[in-house]
């Protein structure tokens, strides 16, 4: 009995690496949260965030209806989404980005 060749076939080693997506963290406008209270709820929950950013952000809430305050890891979003509405903020959604 003769061995048979074996022939060994190379499977790709290269690997894919995907990243996780980023999640939106979106505030709604409302009729009963005043732009101190929001900009002070931004300042404080929000890694980074500056008063002038805030302030920012509390402008186009109101006035455009909704504001993007934060991208980022889906859990961080969770967190800062969670905190933001304890607040009593009012919150869309955590969105993919």
């Amino acid at each position: 009995m003769t061995a048979s060749p074996v022939i060994t076939i190379e499977k790709d080693k290269q690997v894919v690496r995907k990243t996780y997506p980023n999640y939106k963290v979106i505030v709604l406008n409302d009729d009963f949260n005043t732009f101190q209270h929001v900009a002070e709820c931004l300042i404080r929950n929000i890694p980074g965030m500056t008063s002038d950013r805030a302030w920012i952000l509390t402008e186009q809430v109101h006035y455009e209806g909704q504001a993007i305050v934060w991208v980022g890891p889906q859990e961080q979003a969770e967190l800062y989404h969670q905190q933001l509405s304890r607040e009593g903020l009012t919150m869309a959604p955590l969105e993919a980005a």
